[in-house]
């Protein structure tokens, strides 16, 4: 089964209120097994828009992810960082087909 993943842009405005939704949001990622790949390190953008941070979130399966997203856990932790980002978020399932090398 594929794993499914969190894409996060977000663009911080308040540092003080952001940290209080991350600090939320653990409850949340930590029930639905998900693990951070990339988290707000060091990007370049050689194309398109950007934002100030960047994080990958795996999930086990793309279900977790969805469930993660819509839980009541995640949905107050959102009502902590909508006042302090903007912020784009897709949700994607990962790809265990064969490759091209």
């Amino acid at each position: 089964m594929p794993k499914g993943y969190w894409i996060v842009r977000v663009d911080v405005t308040d540092l003080e209120q952001f940290k209080a939704y991350a600090a939320a949001n653990v409850a949340p990622l930590k029930k639905y097994g998900a693990r951070f790949i990339v988290r707000a390190g060091r990007s370049e953008n050689p194309e398109g828009t950007a934002r100030m941070r960047n994080t990958i979130v795996e999930f086990p399966s793309y279900q977790a992810a969805l469930d993660c997203y819509n839980s009541c856990e995640y949905q107050e932790a959102i009502k902590l960082r909508t006042p302090a980002s903007t912020l784009d978020l897709v949700i994607i399932e990962g790809y265990d087909g064969p490759q091209p090398f």
